[in-house]
């Protein structure tokens, strides 16, 4: 089965409570992952950052809720046992806990989802009837605002004439770490015509390899034969590397085709192109940066 929102975790976290035993968060998310029989795979999935586990976040988020709403109450770090109002949720509520059932029966929870800042709610915190953590909602809604800084940076790049083109990659091959000094990726890049560029560009400062590259401001699909030629050029270098950029998209059988061969070869696609310059800060700047962090326990410590 899917992996359930942390709203679907709340009454399965109140019935292994129910035992009125001290429980650990750690136990939790082991029991309540066999009760809602996740696979492997499923249990292992991590949140688009890449730095948590989806149903790890998901049951910390639900235990947050139900000790906020009393149903819970912390005993130690990490620790937790059912309150009077979680058995009588149990009793009341006989099947899905939600949000709104938290309203409706705790005064503590109502005032701790008071909005108290001049932000956003939908960003901030979860809706009576949202599937996501409030992590999750903050990713979700960066992960919107990249797509749509994606889709600007890749048409204005169309729009470029070859030689900011040309720039442009120089600038962010630099910013990479390639190239060694922009005077030296400048002479590098920039030899070819075809309204893009082709040359080499050094692999590190101390110029130890070389790659060699070829970039075309294409609309069409690049397919296998473009990069054949491409491969041809590098074994007439004797180049054991190249990247192939396009402001387009490459077809199936080139990628597969890349795949199977020596040298190696990159293939960059419009879409990776911006998400290359805005990591690297070329053609996009920093407007605001938001730091999310969360209880050191430890510290509370005595």
């Amino acid at each position: 089965m899917a992996i359930p929102d942390f709203q679907s975790v709340m009454r399965p976290m109140l019935e292994l409570a129910a035992d009125g035993k001290e429980h650990s968060i750690t136990e939790a998310q082991e029991t309540l992952a066999d009760v809602f029989g996740l696979t492997a795979e499923e249990r292992k999935a991590l949140l688009p950052s890449g730095r948590q586990s989806m149903f790890k976040n998901r049951v910390a988020w639900a235990k947050v809720y139900l000790t906020r709403a009393g149903a819970l109450e912390a005993t130690k770090r990490g620790y937790f046992r059912i309150a009077d109002r979680g058995r009588q949720l149990l009793r009341e509520v006989p099947e899905r806990i939600t949000i709104r059932e938290l309203m409706q029966r705790s005064p503590e929870f109502v005032e701790f989802r008071s909005p108290k800042q001049t932000i956003d709610s939908s960003v901030t915190t979860a809706s009576e009837d949202d599937e996501q953590t409030p992590e999750e909602l903050l990713e979700s809604a960066y992960q919107r605002f990249r797509a749509e800084l994606i889709s600007e940076v890749l048409s204005r790049v169309k729009k470029a004439s070859p030689v900011f083109f040309e720039r442009l990659v120089v600038e962010l091959l630099l910013n990479m770490g390639y190239g060694g000094s922009r005077k030296e990726a400048g002479e590098a890049i920039g030899k070819g015509g075809d309204e893009g560029i082709d040359g080499i560009i050094n692999e590190d400062r101390l110029g130890l390899d070389v790659i060699y590259l070829q970039a075309k401001r294409w609309e069409g699909s690049v397919g296998r034969p473009e990069i054949q030629k491409f491969v041809g050029a590098l074994h007439g270098k004797r180049a054991k590397k190249g990247v192939f950029i396009t402001t387009s998209s490459f077809s199936t059988d080139a990628r597969e085709y890349v795949g199977h061969i020596d040298p190696k070869v990159v293939l960059i696609d419009g879409e990776q192109l911006a998400e290359l310059m805005i990591d690297f800060n070329v053609g996009v700047s920093p407007v605001a940066s938001y730091e999310t962090k969360q209880i050191d326990s430890d510290y509370f410590e005595e």
